[in-house]
């Protein structure tokens, strides 16, 4: 049994060989969901790369090293490897603050950054610094990701409609779609506004149809329709209510016919500039910090409980990350939409990634010049919706259901993202987490404090005693006490606890359900003082709040 979507899901039984004989059991479940996986995964591997400011190539580039050579590498049995929409507000400033108006000088200057943030990684996986996953408490991820999604969705409506856009930052490019609308090319807009319908309504009409015929491969296949009927490939003109519009290749897909042809070499000659150092570190921190918390997140959905090594999955995406940039390719990351379709079409190994590396492979080197076909506004469609979707409305109303503490730190993520930079915006969350920690009641100096590990009583029991502050900075010491305790009946001491923020609560329901379902006794002598910011079931509790939803937690 293992803790799902707030509820308790058997396991089964039989868990999949690992290695060459987990590729010899399970092949054939295996192939066709990396099968299934890749036709996901193309659109999306485009559309991330241009929306990046990178060649569509190097999307593929970097699936493909992901799948084929990491792959068979990572600690994780189910993620999928491989260029996201998570990383794309890095990488397009990269771009173009070092390319100061030359995007391919930009595009080269930025694959040297990433050898250097690919080589940190690599550092980090080595001084295990994997662990340090857990330290980002979950609201300033999951606003990190809400602000992601508004500058994609910013960046991505405007050549949707056929338009380039005047501002380059994500509040003034918001403002600017009025303009675009009214300026909008009417054919290009057809594609990328079909694009859009397609993707969110292909799940609803098409049902279990959906997993054999995805959203955005059917976006695509539409806007390659558009592109022969409006002969996107030959320059021409049009008039549309007496007004002239032009459409020709520019608004295509730019793939080389040849593989090798598309292979660029990074550039180091601005690699130790304040600028490119800055890059360095956004590019390793955000996408390592991105990548182990969807590796987490994959282990929670694994059908087969198994646990992923963080560390390894680290340096192998590090490894990872330096083949692609010295081939032209985007950063890599475990990439969670990908990761969630390869578990629900029932992936059983690692395999799945390297099947779905391969048929990437096979698609850039057999179909480039199909690819071609591919209109931008097509793609700038599907990420469209992709940005809406990181950042739609229910997210921000959930934070305010587990409180108002929490729903203070994800808007102010949000808009620190969106006023300064990804790196300084996950700063200020952080620091506003503390912050709320320190208003419901923290002593200061309790914001130093560890978990440490429990003491076995007479009866086999284990004690841990808690601090006065649980908090997001201690939950790495509090697994790390766990793991001395596992299988063994558990008691957690809150008696001289004054506060447990969302983050570790998040923690202490997990395994209070991990020990229900494994039939261990489990209790929390303490907590019971401490009182619910909400009614929400892994709401933040502190002596300072009223006790007005205790007696009335909800189970997500």
């Amino acid at each position: 049994m293992f803790y799902r979507d707030g509820a308790c899901v058997p396991k089964p039984s039989a868990v999949p060989a690992d290695g060459l004989s987990g590729l010899k059991q399970n092949w054939r479940k295996d192939l066709t969901t990396g099968l299934l996986v890749s036709l996901i995964a193309l659109p999306l591997c485009l559309g991330i790369a241009m929306a990046s400011g990178f060649p569509a190539f190097g999307g593929l580039v970097t699936a493909i090293v992901g799948g084929i050579v990491v792959g068979p590498l990572c600690g994780s049995r189910l993620s999928i490897k491989g260029p996201a929409a998570g990383l794309i507000a890095v990488s397009l400033a990269s771009v173009e603050a070092l390319g100061a108006g030359d995007s391919f000088a930009g595009y080269r200057y930025t694959l040297a950054v990433l050898v250097a943030a690919a080589l940190l990684q690599m550092v980090f996986a080595t001084l295990r610094f994997g662990r340090f996953g857990d330290f980002f408490p979950a609201s300033v991820v999951h606003g990190m990701l809400a602000a992601i999604g508004i500058i994609i969705f910013s960046k991505q409506v405007h050549p949707l409609l056929g338009v380039k856009a005047i501002a380059r930052d994500p509040i003034p490019l918001l403002l600017e779609i009025p303009h675009s609308l009214v300026k909008m090319n009417p054919e290009v807009a057809l594609v990328g506004i079909t694009s859009v319908i397609i993707v969110v309504f292909a799940g609803k009409f098409l049902g279990q149809l959906a997993k054999y015929f995805p959203g955005p491969l059917l976006a695509v296949v539409s806007g390659m329709g558009f592109c022969l009927f409006f002969d996107f490939a030959h320059p021409h003109q049009y008039t549309w209510y007496s007004d002239a519009y032009s459409v020709d290749d520019k608004f295509l897909v730019d793939l080389p016919s040849n593989f090798v042809a598309g292979i660029t070499f990074p550039d180091f000659a601005k690699l130790f500039s304040l600028q490119s150092l800055e890059f360095v570190l956004m590019f390793a921190l955000i996408g390592s910090i991105e990548s182990l918390l969807t590796v987490k997140a994959v282990d929670t959905i694994d059908p087969y409980k198994r646990h992923s090594s963080l560390n390894r999955d680290l340096g192998a995406v590090g490894f990872g990350n330096l083949l692609t940039a010295m081939l032209g390719g985007l950063p890599m990351i475990s990439e969670v939409v990908r990761s969630y379709a390869n578990v629900t079409y029932g992936a059983k190994t690692r395999w799945s990634n390297f099947f779905h590396g391969a048929c990437l492979l096979l698609y850039a080197v057999v179909l480039a010049d199909v690819i071609h076909l591919v209109p931008v506004a097509a793609l700038s469609g599907v990420l469209c919706v992709t940005g809406f979707r990181l950042a739609s409305p229910k997210h921000f109303k959930e934070c305010r259901r587990v409180g108002l503490d929490q729903f203070i730190v994800f808007s102010g993520t949000v808009l620190a993202t969106l006023l300064t930079d990804l790196l300084l915006g996950v700063f200020i969350g952080v620091l506003l987490q503390y912050l709320a920690c320190l208003v419901m009641g923290a002593p200061l100096r309790s914001l130093a404090s560890r978990v440490k590990p429990g003491i076995a009583d007479g009866n086999g029991e284990i004690c841990i005693k808690m601090p006065a502050n649980c908090f997001f900075g201690n939950v790495i010491s509090f697994k790390s006490a766990l793991q001395r305790a596992s299988d063994m009946p558990l008691r957690l001491d809150f008696s001289e606890t004054v506060l447990v923020d969302h983050s570790f609560m998040r923690e202490v329901r997990a395994v209070e359900c991990a020990a229900s379902q494994e039939s261990r006794s489990f209790a929390t002598p303490g907590l019971e003082r401490l009182a619910p910011v909400s009614s929400h079931y892994e709401a933040a509790r502190s002596l300072r709040c009223k006790s007005a939803h205790m007696g009335e937690l909800a189970r997500p």
